[in-house]
Formats: C-alpha cells, structure tokens, sequence
C-alpha cells in the first residue's frame, strides 16, 4: 500500500512537534553573536537583504492538513498547518486574532510578502508582544533584534515598534526566501541563525525533522512554538 507523501511528512511534522516539550522557554535568544555568521554579519545580511522588497514569491505552497485526534493537536484540526510558503498572504485570517501592532504588522507583511500570522507568531513566542523586552544575550524588543543585526536592517531603535516589526519582517523575508519558503527551515534560522542551520546540512522541512536533533533544543522548541502560534494567528 502506497502512502501519500503529503500525509507522511505531516505525520512526521506531528510526531516530533509533540516530542517536544511545548512548555519551554519560548524567549529566543534570535540573533545573538553566538548565532550570527561572523562580525561582518550585519554588512552582509544589509547587501544580502539589498533586493528583498522585489524579490517576489517563495516557492510552491505546500499546505498540509492536520489529520491528528489528540486533544493537545486540537488548534492544529481547526485549520491548516503550513509548511511552506508560497508569497501570498491572507489578510483576514490574520486579522483573526487581532493586536496592538497589527497595522505595523500588515504593513510589513505586505511589503515583504510574508504571512502576517507568521510574523505574530515569531512577535508572540519572541516577546509576548513586549515592545521592550530585552533577552540576557542582549536582543530587543518584539521580534528580538540583536544591535548588529537591527543596524544591518536599518533598525536605529529596536524598542520602536515599527521599526522593530519592519526589521524583523525583513529578516524573516529573507530566510524565507534562502530556504525556498520552507517555514520551519526559516525558523530554525531566524532563532539559531543560518550558518549553524546550514552547517547542519538543512535546506528544507524534511531536513529539519530528520536533522532535528542537531538544533540546540531552544531552537528544537522554539520551531514548535511558533508552529502552534501561527495556526493560531493563521485561523479564520
């Protein structure tokens, strides 16, 4: 008997989000020196980001439904659990779950084509909407900007929250876009960074799930959070 490959690697994606203990830490320590790719990080992600506003779509969407009946997967039943990225954006959906930064929020996400319930999600399990939230490691406010980071973004201050949810979105966009809309790749890479992600020979979702446990575990719980935030933020 053949099994289609969407629901596999949905079961995968349930089996080791559950694995995972969904009550850690969700302050991330995003962008922290230890993560970044050396001190010519920020020039580079600013060159490297330099096209991002026209860089166009993500890749093939990829939007799988949840199929679990277990009441701790109960958010995930209610709609769809996207693993990847396609460019486009639903407004309303969004719009769900409304917040205090939700007009900063839409803005970014259209300008940079992310999903704005991704971007609540990454706010939500960051700061828990803290506009001044500041981690040990040093990073600020809601999306959790490091220094050198938010000046590659052109953030001048990460405690405005504009400019923060702007910067953040940016970020987000690009590693988007560097993992071809693969949203759990993307995650990975905005919490442990991409060199290390890249290092651990992951490209994509299934690298992630089969490539798991060579993430620190901040990260391993910090990729579920945000997964269980953005379905829902992401629910109609």
């Amino acid at each position: 008997m053949s099994i289609d490959p969407r629901i596999m690697k949905t079961m995968l994606q349930l089996q080791w989000m559950q694995s995972l203990d969904m009550n850690g830490s969700g302050t991330s320590n995003v962008l922290s020196p230890d993560n970044q790719d050396g001190s010519l990080f920020g020039t580079m992600l600013s060159q490297l980001l330099s096209g991002a506003a026209e860089g166009g779509g993500f890749g093939n969407a990829d939007v799988l439904s949840s199929t679990s009946s277990t009441a701790a997967l109960m958010p995930l039943l209610k709609g769809s659990l996207p693993l990847t990225y396609n460019g486009e954006y639903t407004a309303t959906a969004a719009s769900a779950n409304p917040t205090a930064y939700d007009n900063y929020i839409e803005a970014a996400a259209a300008k940079y084509n992310v999903d704005p319930a991704l971007v609540k999600a990454v706010i939500d399990t960051e700061s828990s909407y803290n506009p001044n939230a500041v981690s040990s490691a040093g990073a600020k406010g809601l999306m959790q900007l490091m220094d050198g980071t938010a000046r590659g973004l052109g953030v001048s201050n990460s405690f405005d929250p504009q400019q923060n949810i702007e910067g953040g979105t940016r970020y987000l966009s690009y590693l988007l876009n560097k993992y071809d809309g693969n949203v759990q790749a993307a995650l990975a890479g905005y919490n442990a960074g991409p060199g290390r992600v890249d290092r651990a020979g992951i490209h994509n979702n299934a690298d992630v799930a089969e490539k798991l446990h060579l993430l620190p575990q901040e990260t391993q719980k910090y990729i579920a959070k945000v997964m269980n935030a953005h379905a829902m933020y992401g629910l109609s």
